[in-house]
């Protein structure tokens, strides 16, 4: 579904990625690894269209995205959960997923479809759907970021380390959705540095260091070598 063909991006004169290739699959998570200042997160912003590529191209199916504007790469089905979650703070949890279901564009029949949907997938929200996003949880403010996400019904879901810091009550509630989505066929593109849980839920694994392609490995080859793993992300 997704691929990225010599990627070069950056901001200014500053390159951070550097003929960067890498593919995410219909029904199977794909994690991006590698150390802090890897690439990981320009990786997503480019793809998303928020860092245009200097050099390459970025397909989704058969259609070229890296020449779209952010708007329109959302309109083409791909979700984005960014680290640091990217909530409107101040509006409550019914007003930030009425924003992502207005960036879906669907009627009104579809749109209480969808929220009910994604309320089902999160009960927490449904108890807090008056509350300002502000003052919930750490935890629940990133299911929030996921559920506005879901909203689009994204054939293709980005993860900006969606499990940092949060308790592990939390950590195995996301995981859930994740594979729930994998399941229903979406392709996920996750960035994650906790090796334990990419070997609990990838099924395939690229490491990028200094914006470029490192190593891939299979979820076969995972659980044969995760000292590599370990060694690529220095712990």
């Amino acid at each position: 579904m997704l691929r990225l063909e010599g990627i070069s991006a950056g901001y200014g004169p500053a390159i951070v990625l550097r003929d960067l290739s890498l593919s995410a699959a219909p029904g199977r998570i794909t994690c991006l690894m590698g150390r802090n200042g890897a690439g990981k997160t320009t990786t997503l912003k480019a793809i998303m269209g928020l860092v245009r590529p200097s050099a390459g191209r970025i397909m989704l199916g058969d259609q070229v995205i890296s020449d779209l504007p952010a708007h329109r790469v959302a309109g083409q089905g791909i979700g984005y959960v960014p680290q640091g979650r990217g909530l409107f703070s101040e509006l409550s949890v019914a007003q930030n997923l009425r924003i992502g279901l207005m960036a879906r564009r669907g009627d009104a029949a579809e749109t209480a479809a969808i929220r009910a949907e994604v309320l089902t997938r999160f009960p927490r929200l449904a108890e807090r759907l008056d509350q300002r996003a502000d003052t919930l949880s750490g935890g629940e403010q990133q299911m929030l970021s996921m559920a506005r996400a879901l909203c689009l019904r994204p054939r293709l879901l980005l993860l900006d380390e969606p499990t940092e810091g949060l308790q592990p009550s939390m950590i195995e509630a996301i995981r859930q959705v994740i594979m729930s989505l994998r399941d229903a066929g979406a392709a996920v593109l996750l960035v994650e540095q906790r090796i334990d849980a990419v070997l609990a839920i990838a099924d395939h694994v690229h490491v990028i260091e200094n914006g470029r392609n490192l190593e891939d490995f299979d979820a076969a080859a995972l659980t044969r070598a995760p000292e590599r793993l370990r060694a690529h992300l220095g712990v």
